[in-house]
């Protein structure tokens, strides 16, 4: 049986770990991690092997998923490189090229993966790419347990500052319109909690329907906006004020932030 390694168990690593452990694919686990506390967290809720040594969970796995954060990465990759064979290495470092990660370590095979943090409800949105040393499949192994936790693309590297601006940021754009949503339901006389679950139902309905009847946004608009009705007369405060506009500028934000740290 295959193993696989976490170096790090943050909230991503746990939540990829949580994926693996309840998809149909047979893998041993190992996590390794300095916080001693996060490590026993993880060994408790996984039933997995842990460790505080990098070295130890690199040596002895076939896929290493490396979960630190990117300020935190070129230690971790000096700590294993010679340990590191044939292993394929996985990071998901924020902002770390591939061409950093096969300088530092030498003609490996290395896959880059762009997550979010809807992971954590088996509801990832993903890009990854791929070094020139990864192999087929090394993309297919990653690409399965990528979408055993939702749903994962390969593309070119280039591509996945847009990825990082669209799911990575995504979810905190989207909590902020459902914020807003639940205080005009709040200011409209609902209890917050029913003006909560309404909003996050009906988000989270939208694109379950977008996706599985296969519809365009606009086609499901027009479905919705009866003329002269109630949706009508907020979509044209959306238009009057340029909404769409003001989210393909924070889209566009955030992707240019990414480009800006990359290294």
């Amino acid at each position: 049986m295959k193993t696989t390694a976490f170096i790090g168990t943050g909230r991503m690593a746990a939540a990829l770990i949580s994926c693996i452990c309840k998809s149909s694919v047979s893998r041993n686990i190992i996590a390794s991690d300095k916080n001693n506390i996060n490590l026993a967290r993880i060994k408790k809720q996984f039933k997995i092997k842990t460790t505080t040594d990098n070295k130890e969970a690199a040596r002895n796995s076939d896929i290493v998923f490396i979960c630190v954060k990117p300020q935190d990465i070129d230690a971790v990759l000096d700590e294993i490189k010679d340990v590191v064979k044939n292993q394929l290495i996985v990071s998901i470092a924020a902002g770390i090229r591939l061409k950093h990660l096969e300088n530092k370590l030498k003609n490996k095979r290395i896959i880059r993966v762009m997550p979010n943090i809807n992971c954590i409800a088996g509801e990832m949105a993903a890009g990854f790419s791929a070094g020139k040393y990864a192999t087929k499949e090394d993309i297919k192994n990653v690409s399965g347990i990528l979408n055993s936790a939702g749903i994962a693309f390969f593309m070119k590297e280039d591509l996945l500052d847009a990825v990082t601006g669209i799911s990575g940021s995504g979810p905190a754009f989207f909590a902020y319109f459902i914020d807003a949503f639940v205080k005009a339901g709040v200011k409209n006389g609902l209890p917050r909690e029913t003006a909560f679950k309404l909003a996050c139902q009906t988000a989270l309905g939208t694109g379950r329907l977008l996706m599985e009847k296969n519809l365009s946004p606009d086609k499901l608009i027009a479905m919705v906006a009866s003329k002269k009705g109630t949706t009508v007369a907020g979509l044209d405060v959306l238009k009057k004020h340029k909404a769409k506009n003001i989210l393909i500028k924070t889209i566009d934000a955030a992707v240019k932030r990414s480009k800006e740290l990359g290294r």
